[in-house]
């Protein structure tokens, strides 16, 4: 394991472009909510019915709530940590390292399995990004002490998990694909458009079965924010009440993802 370790980051210490694209998440996760915090003080300021709403729904950036709020709007800029895993399959396939790792006396096994770690780790440093986000808006948000801090703290399961599944996805496609900006097309095509397309369409003409496609799976993982939830109580309420299937879901078809990566890398040439 640590040899796999030390030969993956070897390969990326020098990589600029993964070093970029991480600096870009890295300023991407606190900027979207630094912006819908904005957008919330700005309403509070307003001396008409808006702002006295905002005033009784109460702060969505304050303890516990924030943990929701923010996992919310992060999960937006899932697509940048995805180009990421994109780009740690195809460069195996463009630079050939995935047949010198074998030659070198790695199994196929040990080569996916190293990539599955890229992945665990991505979504790790993305999740403790996460954490560090919730805690600064938490406590600069939160005047009456630290009671109910930790109380919604189980959204930061659920953001990793979702952040896993849906790099898992990325991932997928680049596997399949080989090439790094087909790969990449193909799944931002996917991402922006035809899987929300799919998914509003099967609310209203399929029984919502789209809840079922790959992304929105883990995507219901983590409903709108409570604020915004109170717009359609009983929309909300059933939201909420999905989220323990859709863990369930999310795990299965992350797994299936994995496992059919490690069927066909046995079965292709390399």
């Amino acid at each position: 394991m640590i040899n796999i370790l030390q030969t993956e980051w070897l390969k990326i210490k020098s990589y600029r472009a993964f070093w970029w694209i991480m600096g870009i998440t890295a300023l991407s996760y606190p900027g979207i909510n630094y912006i819908f915090y904005s957008l919330y003080k700005n309403v509070l300021r307003n001396e008409n019915g808006l702002g006295e709403m905002a005033k009784l729904i109460g702060n969505p950036f304050s303890f516990p709530e924030v943990w929701h709020t923010v996992a919310y709007f992060s999960s937006w800029f899932i697509f940048i940590p995805a180009v990421v895993a994109i780009m740690f399959i195809t460069n195996e396939y463009s630079f050939r390292t995935h047949r010198q790792n074998v030659i070198d006396g790695w199994s196929r096994n040990e080569f996916l399995v190293s990539k599955l770690l890229d992945i665990v780790i991505i979504s790790l440093v993305i999740t403790v990004l996460y954490f560090i986000v919730s805690l600064i808006m938490g406590f600069a948000n939160s005047a009456d002490g630290s009671g109910n801090i930790f109380r919604l703290f189980y959204y930061t399961g659920l953001f990793a998990l979702q952040t896993f599944a849906q790099l898992s996805v990325a991932f997928f496609v680049g596997f399949l694909v080989k090439k790094a900006f087909i790969a990449l097309g193909v799944f931002l095509f996917y991402y922006i458009i035809l899987e929300p397309i799919l998914v509003n369409v099967a609310k209203v003409k399929a029984n919502d079965i789209g809840r079922f496609l790959p992304l929105e799976i883990s995507d219901r993982l983590i409903p709108v924010p409570a604020f915004l939830g109170k717009i359609d109580r009983k929309a909300y309420d059933a939201s909420l009440q999905a989220i323990g299937p859709h863990i369930f879901y999310t795990v299965i078809i992350t797994a299936l993802i994995w496992l059919f990566c490690f069927r066909i890398i046995n079965r292709r040439d390399l």
